[in-house]
């Protein structure tokens, strides 16, 4: 979407907003890095990064209010459960409010009726049902691939048109949504950040550090895969069926189908899924 208002083919957005967690891969990083400047800088649209500080490091701090990550739970009768998630909200969705009532020049106090932003958020055909409002009256999201009628493949062939087939998925490096394939993924090409997720994977057992810190560990035992192993002898060399087909169809099919990529986060969207930008038009 940023692409198409750069090149004239959206409306000029605003401005973009980015929700950082503090823990995304390099990758991605780097990706919004070159999108600022070879796309955004160029069409005169500021890239606003906003943070509300590093998820890691606060569920490590024992002085620290921890907005729960959806960690999967070994209780101790054997049942496996999951943590309500709370960081989506904490680590972007709050920023990005925040961010919208600093455009709109009202950064504290009430936002005047009729006084709103729009909001524009990356849901193609494929995926119309995950569509939503963003409950607030002073953000209107609005959904220009719906509007284009594009599916997941249109999105794909245009990325690649302009030069960004390349592009990677936000998530922290550590987030419990990870499919198998993108542990792998870390684990074979990204040998920091695979580390960096194992020693947080055992770091947590207890679950966050400030409610043991407090007298009040968790009951049973949280880890980062859902089959509540340590992630380094987690079974994520298991290859699924859905994945076979992957690797069996083109380039284009593989990155356009979509049941078991990699998973993302997005505010407004999320299932684990996509990414964290926002753009803005105030």
């Amino acid at each position: 979407m940023l692409l198409m208002s750069a090149e004239g083919r959206l409306p000029r957005l605003d401005a973009a907003v980015f929700a950082d967690t503090g823990w995304e891969p390099k990758a991605v990083y780097d990706h919004l890095e070159r999108l600022e400047r070879q796309v955004a800088a160029p069409a005169g649209i500021p890239v606003i990064r906003t943070s509300g500080g590093n998820i890691r490091a606060d569920a490590l701090d024992p002085a620290h209010r921890f907005a729960s990550m959806p960690l999967f739970v070994r209780n101790p009768d054997g049942t496996v459960g999951m943590i309500r998630r709370q960081c989506t909200d904490e680590y972007k969705l709050k920023n990005i409010k925040r961010q919208v009532r600093r455009l709109l020049g009202y950064p504290t106090g009430r936002v005047p009726r009729g006084v709103f932003a729009e909001q524009w958020v990356g849901i193609s055909r494929d995926e119309f049902t995950r569509a939503k409002d963003s409950g607030i009256k002073y953000a209107i999201n609005r959904h220009p691939l719906l509007e284009l009628d594009w599916a997941r493949t249109d999105c794909v062939r245009y990325l690649a048109r302009h030069g960004w087939e390349s592009t990677p998925k936000s998530a922290c490096i550590g987030c419990p949504f990870h499919s198998d394939a993108q542990w792998r993924d870390m684990r074979d090409h990204h040998p920091a950040e695979w580390a960096d997720a194992v020693a947080f994977d055992y770091a947590i057992r207890s679950g966050n550090a400030r409610g043991t810190a407090a007298g009040s560990p968790l009951l049973g035992q949280a880890y980062l895969h859902r089959s509540c192993l340590p992630l380094d002898r987690a079974p994520i060399d298991r290859v699924s069926a859905h994945e076979w087909k992957q690797r069996q169809g083109s380039l284009l099919d593989l990155l356009a189908d979509h049941e078991e990529e990699p998973a993302g986060c997005s505010p407004w969207t999320c299932r684990g899924g996509d990414r964290d930008a926002a753009g803005v038009a105030a």
